[in-house]
């Protein structure tokens, strides 16, 4: 009996965490503009938030697979990624050299007062989101595996040929 419940608690809390939509949050742009994340919607296009720490290996590993074929995914799916840096405090200041260094050509933003990380339950980076272009959550990854782009690229691929056409 207590499997059961144990069981169907899982499936529930599995549902409802998909379930999430984009939370309302504003974060900064690179040079300290407020970004509200409702704007993320405003291509009707999929789209995904990746949180990362300059700090964070993976996270730049992941970052710079995507960014190997971000401008592929973009001309077959119309996404647009963005990068929230979780940094805070003296730290913050590495974000315009990573992002630079890296050669990133995706939106980066930062949440240094944690407000979207918070919403979004993350409690660990990298933590990568993918929505259909109304907000509504698709997929949800903690961590890096390498050679998971392909897995998004699906992803991403099935929501284009599911949606309404205009």
């Amino acid at each position: 009996m207590k499997r059961t419940l144990l069981s169907l608690l899982a499936l529930l809390m599995t549902t409802l965490c998909y379930a999430q939509d984009l939370p309302q949050a504003t974060v900064r742009d690179l040079s300290g503009k407020p970004v509200e994340t409702s704007t993320f919607l405003q291509s009707g296009k999929p789209f995904i938030v990746t949180f990362f720490g300059t700090w964070c290996k993976p996270c730049l590993r992941e970052l710079d697979a995507i960014q190997e074929v971000y401008a592929d995914w973009q001309r077959e799916t119309g996404v647009t990624l963005y990068a929230i840096s979780i940094d805070e405090g003296p730290d913050i200041q590495k974000v315009r050299p990573t992002v630079h260094a890296h050669g990133w050509e995706f939106v980066v933003l930062t949440d240094t007062n944690s407000d979207l990380k918070r919403a979004m339950n993350v409690s660990a980076v990298p933590a990568l989101f993918i929505f259909d272009g109304s907000g509504t959550l698709l997929d949800r990854r903690t961590g890096y595996v390498e050679g998971s782009e392909g897995q998004i690229l699906q992803i991403l691929r099935e929501t284009v040929a599911s949606a309404p056409k205009k």
